[in-house]
């Protein structure tokens, strides 16, 4: 009988027992080429970025970049959806048991501090490129509108806006939106020890928003 031992029971960290799938390999690597992208973007815009530095700094050949992203501008759509989609989801689950404004408010502001605070550079990202210009500025504004779309439809739950028009649903969750993008900007200049006063503002700025919904007539 051979006396032979499998490697993998000495040191099992070096090599998984259960063996990595080539997708799997590949979304690692993909995440691995965001996540480098997104640490040397921290403080420098992203038409300064290279593909060779991104592929390099994730341990790549250039060649191999193009095995998950079509072009730089791909990846930097691909940074977009990663933040507003997840901040999307996170915020929505927020809004889900709240019955009054203020319990949705609360529950959104809480929720959007923590994720802002969690992720610093992605929003770093997004509020530098917002009005930067090109495709990634049209990302963002893209997802903007689904963030905004999804807050209506959420909106429309309530008793008093149940008879309001799509049209005036929309704008409200416009409002309120702009209104979270304020904050955003505010806790990522905040000087240390802000951040309770910028959510208590925040908190107040969009109770005023919905401070006209019961006198406004939608039509």
């Amino acid at each position: 009988m051979s006396n032979a031992v499998d490697s993998r029971t000495l040191d099992p960290v070096s090599e998984p027992l259960t063996p990595v799938s080539r997708q799997e390999r590949k979304m690692r690597t993909r995440q691995a080429l965001l996540d480098t992208a997104l640490e040397l973007l921290a403080d420098r815009p992203f038409a300064t970025l290279s593909l060779r530095e991104v592929a390099k700094g994730a341990g790549l050949v250039p060649t191999a970049f193009y095995r998950h992203f079509a072009s730089m501008e791909d990846l930097g759509v691909a940074l977009v959806e990663e933040a507003t989609r997840t901040l999307r989801g996170m915020i929505r689950s927020a809004r889900t048991d709240p019955a009054t404004y203020q319990g949705m408010i609360s529950a959104s502001v809480t929720t959007l501090h923590r994720f802002v605070r969690a992720n610093e550079d992605h929003f770093r990202f997004l509020t530098r490129e917002r009005y930067a210009g090109g495709s990634l500025a049209q990302a963002i504004a893209a997802e903007l509108r689904l963030f905004s779309g999804d807050l209506a439809i959420d909106l429309a739950r309530f008793p008093t806006l149940r008879e309001w028009s799509t049209e005036d649903l929309h704008m409200l969750a416009d409002l309120i939106v702009s209104a979270m993008l304020t904050t955003i900007v505010e806790l990522l200049e905040a000087r240390p020890g802000d951040d309770a006063k910028i959510t208590g503002t925040a908190e107040k700025r969009l109770r005023l928003v919905l401070l006209g919904v019961p006198h406004w007539k939608s039509s």
